[in-house]
């Protein structure tokens, strides 16, 4: 991220009052991509929060009588090689890659914002020192980074947080100490390209984890998780192609759907975007 960018990221400018948040949902709201990102994204949270309503059973439980079954009325997406149900799967993986994306952020922001506002604040040698290890884990690409850290943790969900979310760690101390280094003689504080940042992290966390799953080294089966649902339904992309289908489509859904919300955001909330 560019001295410039991270200034822009941080440029200063006054609370928004009533009005200010009257226009920031007008905006919103005329931004058509961004209304179907957050529709999308709601969906998924619906999901995960009410799993055991929608699909009432165990979608880790196998049933090899119907394995490889095609969509049908009583499995609309089909079933994967243990025969278990396609659909109950994705819901249930809806829950687990939120909550991937939610303890990922966390892991970021708890880290990376204390980092970045001593980084910013005191300056001098301090700085030199966090600024140096964020430059040398940004040296790599995010993916590989956290490729090596869950390899050395080990497989599993909380692993595959912390390894991506250490990942992430280096972007939130740049974002803060920009903003620190731009508005720290402030009394005021732009958050909106901020709220925009977090909903992009969150799109990039799934699709590090199902990266991870796909692998075979981030959430282990028989946990409905969509990148280890697709690394399982390799073998059968010419005979069964349903079984790796409708996790893609999750997947990607997904993804979309934080980044249209989280560009939407950055449009709505940044002062600079009139009506």
């Amino acid at each position: 991220m560019s001295e410039e960018t991270e200034s822009n990221v941080c440029r200063p400018a006054e609370l928004p009052s009533e009005s200010g948040w009257r226009r920031f949902w007008v905006k919103l709201r005329r931004n058509k991509a961004a209304v179907a990102g957050g529709v999308l994204l709601l969906l998924y949270i619906f999901c995960a929060l009410l799993a055991p309503v929608l699909f009432r059973g165990d979608p880790a439980a196998p049933n090899l009588i119907l394995a490889l079954e095609p969509p049908s009325f009583k499995d609309p997406l089909g079933t994967d090689e243990l025969g278990r149900s396609i659909l109950g799967r994705v819901i249930y993986g809806a829950r687990i890659s939120l909550l991937i994306a939610v303890g990922v952020i966390a892991v970021g922001l708890l880290i990376g914002v204390p980092l970045g506002l001593i980084s910013g604040y005191f300056g001098g040698k301090v700085d030199f020192l966090i600024q140096r290890a964020a430059d040398a884990m940004l040296a790599f690409p995010g993916f590989l980074l956290a490729l090596a850290l869950v390899s050395v943790l080990g497989v599993g969900i909380n692993n595959t947080v912390i390894s991506i979310g250490i990942s992430m760690i280096p972007l939130y101390i740049r974002l803060v100490r920009s903003c620190v280094l731009t508005v720290r003689e402030e009394v005021y504080v732009e958050a909106a390209r901020a709220a925009g940042t977090r909903s992009l992290g969150m799109g990039t966390a799934i699709l590090f984890a199902a990266g991870l799953g796909f692998l075979g080294i981030g959430v282990q089966p028989p946990t409905p998780e969509w990148g280890a649902m697709l690394g399982s339904a390799r073998a059968y992309l010419f005979n069964a192609p349903h079984v790796a289908t409708f996790p893609g489509i999750a997947i990607f859904l997904a993804v979309l759907s934080f980044n249209l919300l989280g560009d939407g955001l950055r449009d709505a909330l940044d002062p600079r975007f009139k009506l």
